[in-house]
């Protein structure tokens, strides 16, 4: 369980002077390999962007074989200060990642290191702006998806569960958390089914999928509808992406304080850390490879979905839609 690291975590985040030094000091302290943070300016203000590298013993960064898997926890912001006061549910992202990390650092630490590396990448932001939207309002960013994307999309992933909490939707409303088809490359592919048994094994339940249409996987820049920023990451890597979405029965807004459940984002986190050994021992396929290569062959290639579009303008981003 990672109830005890997820509690330490959620004390430093859920404060107005949150911020990622105090993190990626923490995280080297229990067995990070690496965990950098540092700052980073936009249009509607600044945010702390932080990477933890969690080295296996057979991974990539030491010379040795075994795949690297990224875990981004994606979200607008910690808190919607001085609008409102405390921990949001946007924030629930950051808080499954950032558990998770913490976990496979102790764990390196302790001996049990996993065959490959692991990068988790999110971003601290205690006082993000809030948008209006329908149907309920959304947590807004102080930096734009495309700086979000090249800050923690890291090109040594090689496959990325992307967490983000998506409660304010019509198309998965359950209490806990739920995963997404494969995307890779601008394909929407079938659910992977090693990663639904690694869910199963968390949950106790049969998989939680939630629908995706064509657009959520596009950047925000074309101003067209997305579930959230959820697969975002997807727009900006051709390795495979799944989206974790931490969800709920009822709609709730992303700026809504008080809406953290605990043992929702206590079970994201260990169903991404639980990926993470499974991935690393190549023991978990995000995608078939050669029926992947097969789509391609019969079909072409999809990366024109990654892109903005013919038609898409710098203004178009501004009135995407943001995380949930």
């Amino acid at each position: 369980m990672l109830f005890r690291q997820m509690l330490e975590i959620f004390d430093l985040l859920d404060k107005p002077s949150a911020n990622g030094e105090e993190i990626a000091d923490l995280m080297r302290r229990r067995g990070a390999s690496e965990a950098k943070a540092r700052r980073i300016q936009g249009d509607k203000g600044g945010t702390d962007n932080i990477k933890i590298l969690i080295k296996g013993s057979q991974g990539r960064s030491s010379g040795g074989g075994a795949p690297t898997l990224g875990i981004i926890g994606r979200l607008g912001g910690l808190g919607a200060r001085p609008e409102r006061i405390g921990f949001v549910s946007d924030g629930d992202g950051a808080l499954a990642a950032l558990t998770a990390a913490l976990k496979l650092a102790e764990m390196r630490k302790n001996g049990d290191a996993l065959p490959g590396d692991v990068i988790i990448a999110t971003h601290i932001c205690p006082d993000a702006p809030t948008q209006p939207h329908d149907p309920v309002p959304f947590m807004d960013s102080p930096i734009d998806m495309a700086l979000s994307n090249a800050t923690e999309v890291d090109q040594r992933m090689e496959a990325i569960l992307s967490v983000d909490t998506t409660k304010g939707n019509r198309i998965i409303n359950i209490n806990g958390f739920a995963i997404s088809p494969t995307c890779k490359e601008g394909y929407i592919l079938k659910v992977s089914n090693d990663i639904m048994d690694v869910m199963t094994a968390v949950t106790g339940r049969m998989p939680q999928v939630f629908a995706l249409s064509q657009q959520d996987i596009t950047p925000y820049s074309n101003g067209l509808y997305h579930v959230n920023s959820i697969l975002q990451p997807a727009a900006a890597t051709a390795a495979p992406v799944v989206g974790v979405a931490i969800t709920v029965a009822h709609m709730v807004a992303g700026c809504a304080t008080g809406a953290t459940h605990g043992a929702d984002v206590e079970a994201a986190a260990r169903f991404a850390a639980e990926v993470a050994k499974a991935f690393g021992a190549g023991q978990c396929a995000f995608y078939d490879e050669a029926e992947f290569s097969r789509l391609k062959n019969l079909y072409g290639e999809m990366t024109h979905f990654q892109t903005p579009g013919k038609e898409a303008g710098k203004e178009a981003g501004k009135e995407a839609g943001k995380e949930a």
